[in-house]
């Protein structure tokens, strides 16, 4: 049996046996179950516990040599931040210092729309990527703000915000969805390609294919 035939029969039994509570992987503190893993069949909407599980493997990945150093807050991070302020979210890092990192990740949780920010500390730029081509111009100059502040608390130093670049991805710079369940996946890809440093080329025919992926992915804790 190859490889990508053990796979597949693994995948579609993740999908078709057991209950629902069925807990299949457990790290980052979550314990992903069976009906987590199912809102990745096709057209399934992706759930925050799937999404935080994924960034957990980006971040996990990053630690190996020749991957930029990435951290990825938690998809509830933007809500929390956008509805209170620096304070709100100030124990968050707690212990941590974000600045020594390369790629920040802020996966953005609009009601019902999965969206992705990226802070480059290497060139100072913030990017906003949307498989829905909004633009998200407030969302970077809330998240500048953030790091201005936690710069000022963490490190005591003053961030230049003249000196950074905020840009919201347009439709014709990064792939777009076709319907309307695919933009949590567009999002992990976007996040998974970006902490390569590779630059993003899927298209939105890709999408069934990284979703059987992203289970295997998510049960072995291992990134293909």
């Amino acid at each position: 049996e190859s490889f990508v035939q053990a796979m597949e029969s693994e995948i579609s039994a993740a999908f078709d046996s057991g209950e629902p509570e069925d807990i299949l992987s457990r790290a980052f503190k979550l314990a992903v179950t069976r009906e987590d893993i199912c809102t990745l069949q096709p057209l399934g909407w992706l759930n925050d516990k799937i999404m935080n599980f994924y960034m957990g493997l980006l971040v996990e990945r990053s630690k190996k040599e020749g991957y930029p150093a990435v951290y990825a807050f938690n998809t509830f991070f933007y809500s929390k931040l956008s509805s209170t302020s620096h304070k709100g979210v100030k124990k968050w890092t707690k212990g941590v210092d974000i600045f020594e990192n390369d790629v920040i990740l802020v996966p953005i949780h609009l009601r019902i729309h999965w969206t992705l920010l990226v802070v480059d500390l290497r060139e100072k730029a913030i990017k906003y990527f949307d498989s829905l081509g909004q633009k998200g111009d407030h969302i970077c100059k809330t998240v500048l703000k953030y790091l201005e502040e936690e710069s000022k608390e963490k490190r005591n130093i003053e961030l230049t915000a003249s000196e950074w670049t905020l840009h919201s991805m347009g439709t014709e710079e990064i792939p777009q969805q076709s319907n309307g369940s695919d933009c949590g996946v567009f999002v992990c890809k976007f996040a998974d390609f970006i902490s390569r440093d590779k630059p993003i080329i899927f298209t939105t025919e890709h999408m069934p294919y990284f979703r059987r992926k992203m289970v295997w992915e998510i049960i072995h804790q291992q990134l293909l």
